[in-house]
């Protein structure tokens, strides 16, 4: 019995150690005028301190839905915020009038659909959802 439940735990730890671990992607339209972008230009674009990218383009960036992985690790990586303070950050811009939050598009289908069908649109996901569809910029490990 022990040995049993000794296995169903080694099993959920490593489930959740490559679930945590997963990859994600920033993603733009193939017709993008870059190849890549920094950290810091990802993040200005979803803290709406840029709003357009580094060839002149306007920016759109769209997030994925609150509380899926993906967000939580962009937003905690590239924005330097958990999910609190990320609301609060875009809370106190939108009461001020500074700014308009990201559109949340959805999960990881939802969120490539939109970057494949727009060329100014900016958008994140897990690694193992990027097709031909969508260029990749930038690498969360």
């Amino acid at each position: 019995m022990k040995t049993v439940f000794k296995s169903l735990a080694a099993s959920l730890v490593l489930s959740l150690s490559s679930f945590c671990f997963a990859e994600v992607a920033v993603i733009v339209h193939p017709s993008a005028g870059f190849d890549s972008l920094t950290e810091d230009d990802v993040s200005r674009l979803f803290l709406g301190k840029s709003k357009s990218f580094p060839s002149g383009g306007q920016a759109v960036p769209v997030n994925q839905n609150e509380g899926s992985a993906a967000r939580d690790k962009f937003n905690e990586a590239v924005c330097k915020k958990n999910a609190s303070q990320y609301k609060a950050y875009w809370s106190q811009l939108v009461f001020t009038g500074k700014g308009t939050p990201p559109k949340d598009a959805g999960d990881d289908a939802a969120v490539k659909a939109l970057v494949a069908a727009n060329p100014n649109m900016i958008g994140y996901v897990d690694a193992s959802a990027v097709d031909a569809s969508v260029k990749v910029v930038f690498k969360l490990p």
